[in-house]
Formats: C-alpha cells, structure tokens, sequence
C-alpha cells in the first residue's frame, strides 16, 4: 500500500447535489422542486405552523385548562422513602445537593417532605419546605432541620 493508491471507504464519500446545472445532471428542469406553484418559486419561505390556507392544528384544537403562574411545584419526599434513600444512595445529610449529585432531582427543583411513613435515620435535612407532620417525626427522631 502507497499514498497514491489511498481510496476512502465504498459508500463513505457522496457527490454534492448540484441543481439548476443542466439536464445532464439530472437536477435540471425544474431543480428537484416540482413543477409550478408557490414553493417553486425564488424566495419562498413557509411560516411555522402554516398549512397551504388549512386551518392550522394549534387553531383547530380547543384550550384546555389553566396554569397558575404563581404555583410552586415540589419534588415531593414522603418519611417512609427517606430511609430507602438514605441507605441506597449513602447519604449523610439530605439537602438539595446530594439529591442533585444522585440524580433524584434536577437543578432547580425545590424539595418538599411529607409525613406518610416513619423516618428511623438521624441525619440533618436541608429543604425548601416540609409539612407539619413531618416536621414532628423528623424532630422525634432526633434529626436536625433547616429550611432553605
């Protein structure tokens, strides 16, 4: 083997479509574009969403329901998880951190827990809000709290 014998792979290298040079190209004519009409045409832009003249699908559909702009949307923690968590994922404190470092939250989720279940474990939490039962479980099992 030598430079000059050098051949890229079959099939790895394609030939640019060049349209508009001739019929002996086999993109002349009408330039792959079909024949007549707007889309065949210099300077033919279609808008997103537009149909050719149908009633567009975003207008065809009914509204439906409401969101609240004003909501706070949790990622929701419920006492009788955190012992599973805690022992799966090995965590010392539960914050927002080590749950973002084990991939049960995103960045910017805000974490909140609940109080069905028992809670055995006594380590500090840090959240963004708890309920009022958890709050009791979580100080009778002798953890530490604190809201973010």
């Amino acid at each position: 083997m030598q430079l000059h014998n050098l051949k890229p792979a079959e099939g790895s290298v394609k030939k640019r479509k060049r349209i508009g040079r001739g019929e002996g190209s086999g993109h002349g004519g009408t330039s792959t574009k079909g024949n007549k009409g707007q889309q065949a045409r210099t300077g033919y832009q279609s808008k997103i969403g537009h149909e050719g003249g149908q009633m567009p699908i975003q207008r065809r559909m009914p509204k439906r329901g409401f969101k609240n702009n004003n909501k706070i949307y949790y990622k929701v923690f419920n006492l009788g998880q955190l012992d599973f968590l805690i022992e799966k994922y090995d965590i010392k404190e539960f914050n927002l951190e080590n749950l973002y470092i084990n991939g049960l939250i995103s960045r910017t989720d805000l974490v909140k827990i609940l109080g069905s279940g028992e809670l055995k474990a006594k380590i500090p939490f840090k959240v963004n809000a708890i309920s009022a039962k958890a709050k009791e479980a979580i100080e009778a099992a002798g953890s530490t709290l604190e809201l973010v």
